[in-house]
């Protein structure tokens, strides 16, 4: 009950309804939860901080998949090999792994976000205005 409350903070249209969610929620969980209601006001900020950009980008950044899916492959290549001889030695891996991701993401070029919406979070502002002269 209560992650299928909090859940309905994610759900809302605007920025503004987002946060006003959380308030509602926070006060609501507060009565019979008032650990969960200030663990909400204080993270308030970081939870409520994807509501910042465009909202087509929601889903995307709401989402841990990405990370998850990393750390589920360095997992399983932690598992292959089974016993490190030293801790540098899991780190080799874990970097190996991150180049490995880094090479295919610049060999096979996928966007996670799209072009179009990224111009609408950040425009090209390289329009170059003429000179004027103080004579």
């Amino acid at each position: 009950m209560v992650a299928a409350t909090i859940r309905t903070v994610f759900a809302q249209p605007t920025a503004d309804a987002v946060r006003t969610q959380l308030d509602t929620v926070a006060d609501l969980l507060g009565r019979q939860f008032p650990k969960v209601r200030d663990m909400l006001l204080e993270a308030k900020e970081d939870l409520t901080a994807f509501a910042d950009f465009p909202h087509q980008h929601w889903k995307k950044i709401q989402s841990t998949n990405p990370l998850e899916r990393l750390n589920r492959e360095i997992t399983r290549r932690t598992d292959v090999v089974q016993v490190f001889p030293n801790p540098p030695a899991v780190l080799r891996l874990a970097t190996a792994v991150l180049a490995e991701l880094h090479d295919e993401w610049i060999a096979f070029p996928r966007r996670y976000l799209s072009d179009e919406s990224m111009d609408a979070l950040c425009p090209d502002d390289t329009t170059v205005l003429p000179a004027t002269s103080d004579d």
